[in-house]
């Protein structure tokens, strides 16, 4: 199983962007996670569409937007049209997931599904067969550096026993706490794209960083 790691632009220092992103390119990430938080579904607030479209240049790396925002019908559009190659709801945010999905998927935009650490995997069970991604919150979501949420890995486990009963292509996500002593946990219950903020972004050693998950990936 491959595995990719995913920085998360929350943890990133936003003084000097250009050249956080600029690492980026230069280790060849292929993916940027990049949070948006409304101030409802979750209690803090980040980036919007123009900030987004102002990053899109900065970055090869796909934009993987998700969107902690109650009711996000109303901004996919705009994220689209800033840049988002993937963009995830969360299945506790929407009352209509399937129909949120559809209209991800009618953008042909990657379709990815949230789930907070309560929300058991029954409530997103029905949409799996759609989803090019399932990402498991480790934290609670809305702020970073927090510790992860160890109960999850039941969780990863059982998406990936599902994908494998179903046939189902799905990337199985993880977000929040992750870190180099718990990273090969979450692996080896399933998890295959791993999203990490303040493991990678350091001031003065977002490189170093960088390089040393580079090297355990390839260990």
């Amino acid at each position: 199983m491959s595995v990719v790691i995913s920085p998360s632009l929350l943890a990133a220092d936003i003084g000097n962007l250009s050249e956080e992103l600029a690492l980026l390119d230069q280790y060849g990430i292929p993916v940027l996670h990049i949070d948006i938080m409304d101030g409802h579904f979750v209690p803090n607030m980040s980036f919007g569409p123009d900030q987004i479209k102002m990053m899109r240049s900065l970055c090869k790396a796909e934009f993987d937007v998700h969107m902690m925002v109650q009711e996000p019908d109303r901004y996919i559009p705009a994220f689209v049209d800033a840049g988002a190659d993937r963009i995830t709801i969360h299945v506790e945010a929407t009352t209509h997931v399937h129909r949120s999905l559809q209209l991800i998927a009618s953008y042909g935009k990657k379709i990815g599904i949230a789930l907070n650490p309560g929300t058991p995997v029954d409530m997103c069970k029905h949409v799996l067969g759609m989803v090019d991604i399932v990402l498991v919150m480790s934290v609670n979501p809305g702020f970073g550096g927090q510790k992860s949420i160890t109960d999850m890995l039941g969780k990863i486990e059982e998406l990936a026993q599902l994908k494998e009963q179903h046939g189902y292509s799905y990337t199985i996500q993880v977000d929040g706490g992750i870190n180099q002593s718990n990273i090969a946990s979450f692996v080896e219950a399933g998890a295959e794209d791993i999203v990490m903020g303040s493991a990678i972004f350091q001031k003065g050693r977002t490189e170093e960083n960088m390089k040393a998950f580079e090297n355990w990936l390839k260990s």
